[in-house]
């Protein structure tokens, strides 16, 4: 889970910090066997959705229209493995809980320039299967954002039919409950028969729920407004262009860069070929968010961990051998590790100049 204040001072609220009962579910451990009623208080009326500059799936909607309607908003951002990961769930109550009145709301709210891109944006929706019954309302100006005072990504807010908040869920997790809260107050609207079993939401690939018992690495920003445990040699965090060394060591959780790189305030870039990134973690999985910086060429990649391929512990995004490529803005997998899972050292090296590193994140 994401936090921030329109973007200008966000900070990690990572799953290590998160209550486990929000993550329960996430691990196919249920919460209570049987649906109970719940006593949910009335937060404030629903929002109005016009700062949305765009709709996908859907014409414009307004409180108005979803008068009547049970509805879920989910503010969530394309490259955010928080995101991602919840919308096994999503894809799942919106076609389920569809013909008995509710409503999915997308709210696609950028935290990188990139992802105020349309054609991006677009491309995501579809590459992530986000499509019809689900509506995607483009919230590249923060508009909505603000107008539901939101700091999180992802945020869900559940609307009852006359149009008020009744529950909210900020972070990943929590499924049960919040398919409780579905089934309560599609009841309270009239509608019969509500199926009262719960969605498997079971995640695959990068959707799949992270490993909360070997998680121990925070997300890591590579930018300099964000960044922690810079460990490189031979330049500063904060020039705007300088070569970097490795250093003798690294500690857990430390990363640092290798060539010839450009820092900016949400990014690194990569000025010449051969640049390399390195970082120690504890995790099954780790993914970079990343992408061609502004002449767009595709920048070919290979991944080491512990300085040979990953062999079994490629992600999706990468080879046996640790070879991909970096084609677009987004979210990568690089490694996803087979038990026991350790320390390990990760490293990227680019074969291409171009590549632009935004965050590390991990599960």
């Amino acid at each position: 889970m994401k936090a921030s204040k329109f973007l200008l001072a966000c900070l990690c609220a990572c799953i290590m910090g998160t209550p486990f009962g929000a993550y329960a579910e996430a691990s196919g451990m249920p919460l209570s066997s049987a649906p109970q009623a719940m006593d949910l208080p009335i937060e404030g009326d629903m929002p109005s959705l016009k700062g949305a500059i765009g709709w996908l799936d859907a014409q414009p909607l307004t409180p108005a229209d979803l008068r009547g309607k049970v509805v879920l908003v989910d503010f969530w951002t394309y490259s955010c493995i928080n995101s991602i990961r919840q919308l096994p769930y999503l894809r799942a109550w919106a076609r389920k809980y569809k013909d008995q009145g509710l409503v999915v709301i997308g709210v696609h709210s950028p935290e990188f320039a990139f992802e105020k891109n349309l054609d991006n944006v677009r491309q995501a929706v579809k590459d992530l299967r986000v499509g019809a019954p689900i509506a995607t309302a483009i919230d590249s100006d923060h508009g909505v954002w603000l107008a539901f005072n939101n700091e999180y990504w992802p945020a869900i807010y559940i609307v009852d039919a006359h149009g008020r908040i009744r529950h909210h869920v900020f972070g990943e997790g929590e499924y049960e409950q919040t398919e409780r809260v579905i089934q309560q107050l599609l009841t309270e609207a009239g509608a019969h028969n509500v199926d009262q079993a719960l969605v498997s939401g079971d995640g695959k690939g990068i959707e799949a729920a992270p490993d909360l018992a070997n998680l121990k690495s925070p997300e890591t920003y590579v930018g300099s407004e964000r960044a922690e445990n810079f460990a490189s040699k031979g330049g500063h965090l904060f020039n705007s262009r300088s070569v970097y060394a490795a250093p003798d060591a690294l500690s857990l959780n430390h990363w640092a860069l290798v060539g010839d790189w450009t820092i900016g305030k949400h990014s690194a870039v990569l000025n010449k070929v051969g640049g390399r990134i390195a970082y120690r973690f504890h995790a099954r999985d780790l993914h970079l968010v990343m992408g061609p910086s502004e002449n767009g060429r595709p920048v070919r990649f290979r991944v080491l961990i512990d300085g040979k391929p990953p062999g079994a512990a490629h992600g999706i995004d990468v080879d046996e051998q640790g070879n991909g490529t970096v084609s677009g803005q987004r979210l990568y997998q690089l490694i996803r590790q087979p038990e026991p899972i350790t320390d390990r050292k990760f490293e990227i090296e680019f074969l291409d100049p171009g590549a632009e590193a935004f965050v590390f994140t991990f599960g």
